[in-house]
């Protein structure tokens, strides 16, 4: 599969979700200090082909073999920093009926060229995570040509103009914008902003900034109620959040592949990792012939090539003989 496309990763807001990487890893226009995915290695707000379509395309379409829930244009980076984006979705109307979901930051939303792109997707999700210009300033790290009255316009311009599923996702964090006072003003924003659904969001896996600590489930659970209409808590806690102490290269999935076989969404829940950065590792060690793809319960499985013939053998092995006549 291209390089461009991971999954179908399992979603708890969109099912079975075929990602569809649209910018290199970590081109955006933020640095948010919850990234899991670490820093912003390339923050722009430059919008070009940056990579190409037709490679994209080629891999959606090998990728649709899986019957994912959802296409979903998400990836290691903004996704409408792409400027081709709504020539893809168009492309994706033509080869499947599946649903188009954009996960985007919504800091360029302010532009009407980036509203009207994403004028025939099926769902967009923008995020919203602070309330003022000094805590979006604090938390997103944004481009200096994005400001936090730019978010907000763009955000309210584009809910005036998509006729498709509009959700909000509310990103909190201890200690910047989980105070009641914070919730309040947030609460007020989205009520101007009138999306579908709401969904609150903490960190739940190692964040690039030790300071970036998350919300207790409680705690984001009674402030779901400060929403109108209510909140949902989309966030799943797995306890203590604690950064890797290296970094996670190809070798260090290859070591985990080498024990079991395991989905895209295993491997970075293993590993600490993102969903798309583990794609990016699995095709490079495709490229190299290290892995086998497999596929059981409707899953993707990936495997050393070590691994797969040690299973096969022992198939063969309990697999009973045929005498020939």
């Amino acid at each position: 599969m291209s390089s461009y496309i991971f999954g179908p990763v399992p979603s708890r807001r969109l099912g079975r979700s075929l990602g569809v990487d649209l910018v290199p890893f970590k081109t955006c226009s933020y640095d948010c200090i919850y990234c899991q995915l670490g820093r912003t290695t390339c923050q722009t707000v430059e919008r070009k082909e940056w990579v190409p379509l037709d490679d994209v395309v080629r891999g959606l379409k090998q990728g649709l073999s899986a019957r994912p829930d959802y296409v979903t244009l998400s990836g290691s980076g903004e996704p409408t920093l792409n400027s081709r984006i709504g020539e893809l979705i168009d492309r994706i109307k033509t080869i499947t009926n599946l649903p188009v979901a954009v996960l985007t930051n919504g800091s360029l939303l302010w532009q009407e060229e980036v509203r009207r792109q994403l004028l025939d997707a099926d769902l967009v999700v923008p995020s919203l995570d602070a309330a003022n210009e000094t805590a979006f300033r604090r938390v997103n790290r944004p481009h200096d040509d994005v400001s936090f009255q730019r978010l907000i316009d763009g955000l309210v311009a584009f809910r005036g103009e998509f006729r498709g599923e509009f959700w909000l996702e509310v990103f909190l964090l201890t200690g910047y914008t989980a105070d009641d006072a914070h919730v309040a003003s947030l609460a007020e924003i989205v009520r101007q902003i009138r999306p579908g659904r709401i969904q609150l969001n903490t960190v739940t896996r190692p964040a690039v900034e030790r300071f970036a600590v998350a919300v207790s489930e409680p705690r984001m659970h009674e402030l779901a109620g400060r929403f109108h209409p209510p909140a949902e808590v989309i966030s799943k806690h797995r306890g203590t959040v604690r950064k890797l102490e290296t970094d996670v290269k190809q070798d260090h999935v290859l070591e985990f592949l080498s024990r079991r076989p395991g989905t895209v969404d295993e491997i970075a829940e293993g590993l600490g990792m993102h969903p798309a950065e583990v794609s990016k590792y699995l095709g490079e060690l495709f490229e190299k012939k290290l892995l086998l793809q497999t596929w059981a319960g409707g899953l993707c499985y990936y495997q050393t090539i070590r691994e797969g013939i040690r299973q096969n053998v022992r198939s063969q092995e309990h697999t009973p003989r045929t005498r020939l006549p």
